[in-house]
């Protein structure tokens, strides 16, 4: 599941086309790495946005790339390390979001009739892998070398097994510490 999950990524830096997302409600783990992988994030006040894979022993592979340009290092390692979940008032203060509405929907469609639209689709295309190579280069190597973290070495741990056990179990982890 992991890489299947990691080619929509691949995939979409190869499309190299303007993205947009739109939050409501509760925007979790691989569903917030994809949302903020877009160029603009949009989400409804309300919306709670994080990366709990901590808390389940595991980690988040593209979150882990993603996040330090969006938000910095920073408040990325808080998000990733402790696994908090954000309202969508904060995370526009963090950067996680772009524009707060309710209906983002609506808001992102808005966004992209006025600012993309009007220009040229092929020039556009051009600018997005302009302006995302950095980010792009960082992303295809690093899901390459975070897949084999996870799946090579995360995954030989007893607390990264327990981990997803008990959230699948509905019970509380018991962590060795291993």
């Amino acid at each position: 599941m992991l890489r299947a999950f990691h080619g929509i990524f691949r995939r979409l830096i190869k499309l190299g086309v303007p993205t947009a997302s739109a939050v409501r409600g509760r925007c979790l783990g691989g569903g917030m790495e994809l949302a903020c992988f877009c160029n603009r994030v949009f989400a409804a006040p309300g919306a709670l946005l994080g990366q709990p894979e901590i808390q389940l022993g595991v980690l988040a592979p593209i979150a882990s790339l993603i996040l330090p340009a969006r938000v910095g290092q920073a408040r990325a390692d808080e998000l990733l390390l402790g696994g908090r979940t954000v309202p969508a008032e904060e995370a526009r203060e963090l950067g996680l979001v772009d524009e707060l509405g309710p209906d983002p929907r609506a808001a992102a469609e808005a966004w992209a009739g006025r600012e993309l639209a009007p220009k040229s689709a092929s020039s556009l295309r051009f600018a997005v892998r302009a302006a995302r190579w950095q980010l792009n280069q960082t992303l295809l190597a690093g899901i390459t070398a975070l897949e084999a973290l996870y799946l090579g070495e995360l995954m030989s741990t007893h607390d990264a097994n327990e981990g997803l056990a008990s959230f699948l179990e509905k019970r509380r982890p018991e962590w060795k510490h291993a």
